[in-house]
């Protein structure tokens, strides 16, 4: 064996896919997060780790609370379309009609359909880490909607998620390891960012 690193040894972690909302001067917003865990349990504390990149992140270091929504795996490719696809810094991803304009005690929105469970918490450490930042929090509320499944970025992949369509027919170019985004090209500029999930070149494949 020698010292050679395999990034995708890491995706063989079982990652879980949740939207991750939270409020700033009275904008409510959401992105898809797949890295949440539980730290300790009494007190009981999460951690969850947010890309610098979207706007949600910006709005925790703010507001110091979020709510995690787990989706389960009946949840339709539209809510990766409106929390995943899209950026909050574009408009409204919530409008008065989305499910009821439904809030924990906090006052954060929430999912809750296609969601077996909610839990609110509130920011009491956060760590720098370059890309992104790891925000460690207690939960303050926390229930259970449904005995549904959770789903895994697995079953995304394989069972909601669209296959790969290329803008031009060719079959050629790089494909995002993370998110399956097509980059359509010969050639990968070394600086390119996904749209979608905002990892760099070093994690896109040939096709």
């Amino acid at each position: 064996m020698n010292n050679k690193v395999d990034n995708n040894a890491l995706f063989k972690f079982s990652y879980g896919l949740f939207v991750l909302t939270t409020k700033s001067d009275e904008k409510d917003n959401g992105c898809i997060i797949n890295t949440a865990t539980q730290i300790t349990d009494n007190p009981l504390k999460i951690a969850i780790t947010v890309n610098k990149a979207t706007l949600t992140h910006d709005m925790i270091v703010k507001a110091g609370k979020f709510n995690l929504s787990t989706l389960t795996e009946s949840v339709p490719f539209s809510v990766f379309e409106k929390f995943g696809l899209s950026s909050g810094k574009d408009g409204e991803k919530f409008a008065e009609s989305d499910y009821g304009n439904m809030r924990t005690s906090n006052g954060l929105r929430y999912i809750p359909e296609n969601t077996n469970s909610v839990i609110s918490a509130k920011v009491c450490d956060s760590y720098d880490h370059g890309t992104h930042t790891v925000f460690v929090a207690d939960v303050t509320q926390s229930f259970i909607l449904s005995e549904e499944p959770s789903v895994t970025y697995q079953y995304y992949f394989d069972n909601i998620k669209p296959k790969a369509q290329h803008s031009n027919g060719a079959a050629k170019g790089f494909v995002c390891k993370i998110c399956g985004y097509i980059y359509d090209g010969d050639v990968l500029p070394e600086d390119f960012i996904c749209p979608l999930c905002k990892h760099g070149a070093n994690d896109f494949e040939p096709l």
